[in-house]
């Protein structure tokens, strides 16, 4: 008896001192913030950083795990989570005003009477921060009960400028729920789905479909705890966002520094969106007044005075573009009775725009697009400010942009397959014609269906039409798995598919391409069985359904090449694919 009281003492004089020390932390405000980068996916740039709260040194509570947990026992979890975000905050590494900083919040956090929106905008604005430079990420496994309730504090923060992300989608419990109730501006991906993605296949079916549904919803997605080269070229392939972990760069006190072997690796697999005439925003760039951001007022609005025909100018420091000044809202401030007076000789960034949408040259059209639309009304209209190695490169207006992708989409509509949307015969010539032209190493993958009109006389057209446009997808599906951005498909006809790639590993994608096939051509047969099928000519052929047959042709470009070469090569090699029973690919190279 007296053994089990002094253990019970032992226990309570530990928990009285770690009460003690954790009081003392609170008091002393002694823990501090590290920061994490999450890199772009698109150009290889840090896009923010989470940051994520430390004890004190040497301390029982250093780790952040035992630090919270501590909290949420003693019922003290809002006071430690306040002082979390004022620290994260005040140490702040944010190098430019559009990187964005990750805060961490429970969603127990949410109902505390004790959480009032406006604290946390004062400290921003005692450190130099907009709420447009913050996102709050909700951790997914704090169970949100009260949907409703958390929505109405969520859209009141977001009305003020913060952006909100659930975090560890995919680790279990309601992360579903909460990004149907909450619609997320991100979508953090947990470490459980991303670790060897590159081996694991569920995964990556599982990835896909992510990266689907956050392109419909306008979401953004960012891959949590990537370690390795490969898991990171597989992300970067499958179009996701934006990544973070040790790879890219682990939690420090300084701004991080991007490996440039992590940003080529990024650069050359980046998917860019569309098969075919992808324009990037560098394409649309014009130019447009500079001001340094110490000019005066007067002199900007002298100078739209004289160019009625200029919408904005763009405000800059030492060439990198910090801020826009737009004609309207510029002739709006000056328009009081005592604005003229009181901004005539004051320095023009005391009233630019500070948090303009600035995007790299080589960001995709229709990506720019969407985020310029999903701008406030105020900003609708507003110049999008284009950097080139993060110098200022010109502007585009939002007509500008829509422009462009309205003719795009009119080109390929007219000379596209219309069942499949797929680039046509013009289109392909002219790409491989363009690719022979580059003189450098390319594959040409020709892909033709076995016993399809067998399948098309049997199962119906409707049918017939869905599985030509699953061989459609399985194609795309295959080039943004084992492809390049820059790689193509289209569809010349019938059941005749032509995929052009720069991918190192041209059977690799051809493997890929036959896996997918047979993976989902049972669907399509609805439960019956048959030994025989007939060919084109009429004649029984023992065969368990439709297979693939692909001709890839190796253009090593070491020698003159032409389309006619390519095209008789891929007749013979397609020739051969047919007499073997089974989808199967055959190759040769040529040039």
């Amino acid at each position: 008896m007296l053994q089990v009281e002094t253990v019970r003492d032992d226990r309570m004089n530990v928990q009285s001192d770690l009460l003690t020390q954790f009081h003392e932390i609170i008091k002393q405000q002694s823990i501090y913030s590290v920061y994490q980068p999450i890199i772009s996916l698109q150009d290889g740039n840090v896009f923010g950083y989470e940051a994520l709260t430390r004890g004190p040194k040497e301390s029982t509570f250093h780790s952040p795990l035992a630090l919270f947990q501590f909290a949420e026992q003693q019922g003290a979890l809002y006071i430690l989570e306040k002082l979390a975000r004022e620290k994260a905050i005040q140490g702040s590494i944010l190098e430019h005003s559009q990187q964005l900083l990750f805060i961490n919040i429970s969603s127990q956090v949410l109902y505390d009477p004790q959480f009032v929106p406006g604290k946390t905008l004062e400290v921003l604005h005692q450190y130099g921060l907009r709420p447009s430079n913050v996102v709050f990420e909700i951790t997914e496994r704090s169970s949100i009960e009260d949907f409703s309730l958390a929505k109405r504090i969520l859209e009141h923060y977001r009305k003020q400028g913060y952006r909100i992300a659930i975090d560890d989608a995919g680790a279990g419990y309601s992360s579903l729920q909460a990004i149907a109730e909450l619609q997320p501006d991100f979508i953090k991906i947990d470490r459980s789905l991303i670790e060897h993605i590159h081996t694991n296949k569920v995964k990556e079916y599982i990835l896909e479909t992510f990266v689907t549904f956050a392109h419909k919803m306008n979401i953004s997605l960012i891959a949590e705890g990537i370690e390795q080269p490969d898991e990171l070229m597989k992300l970067t392939r499958l179009g996701i966002h934006y990544a973070q972990g040790y790879l890219l760069g682990r939690p420090s006190e300084e701004p991080a520094e991007v490996q440039e072997s992590h940003r080529m690796l990024i650069w050359q697999h980046r998917k860019v969106q569309g098969s075919v005439m992808t324009w990037t925003i560098g394409d649309l760039a014009t130019p447009v007044m500079v001001f340094d951001k110490k000019a005066l007022i007067s002199e900007v609005a002298d100078h739209l005075k004289k160019n009625q025909e200029a919408v904005g100018v763009v405000i800059v420091s030492e060439d990198v573009p910090v801020g826009l000044m737009m004609r309207d809202r510029l002739f709006q401030q000056l328009a009081g009775q005592y604005a003229f007076s009181l901004f005539w000789n004051r320095t023009i960034d005391g009233i630019m725009d500070e948090n303009p949408l600035i995007v790299d040259e080589f960001m995709a059209v229709e990506q720019v697009s969407q985020m310029a639309t999903s701008r406030s009304i105020n900003h609708l209209y507003d110049l999008v400010i284009i950097t080139s190695n993060g110098k200022m490169a010109g502007t585009a207006s939002i007509r500008t942009m829509l422009e462009s992708i309205t003719n795009v989409r009119m080109e390929s509509a007219r000379v596209a397959n219309p069942l499949t949307g797929l680039p046509g015969n013009l289109q392909i010539n002219r790409e491989i014609n363009k690719r022979i032209m580059e003189e450098r190493r390319f594959h040409v993958v020709y892909a033709d269906l076995d016993y399809f009109k067998w399948f098309n006389d049997r199962f119906g057209f409707q049918r017939g039409d869905q599985l030509i446009q699953y061989t459609a997808d399985i194609m795309q599906q295959a080039i943004a798995v084992c492809g390049t951005p820059h790689d193509f498909v289209g569809h010349v006809g019938g059941d005749d598919f032509i995929a052009i790639s720069l991918s190192s590993l041209p059977e690799q994608l051809c493997k890929e391409m036959i896996r997918r096939f047979e993976q989902g051509i049972e669907m399509f047969y609805e439960g019956e069985e048959w030994e025989y099928v007939w060919d084109r000519s009429g004649k029984k052929v023992q065969s368990e359904g439709v297979t693939l047959s692909l001709s890839l042709v190796v253009c090593t470009c070491e020698s003159p090449l032409s389309l006619e070469k390519i095209s008789q090569t891929a007749a013979l090699l397609k020739k051969k694919a047919k007499a073997h029973h089974g989808s199967i690919y055959y190759f040769q190279n040529i040039g």
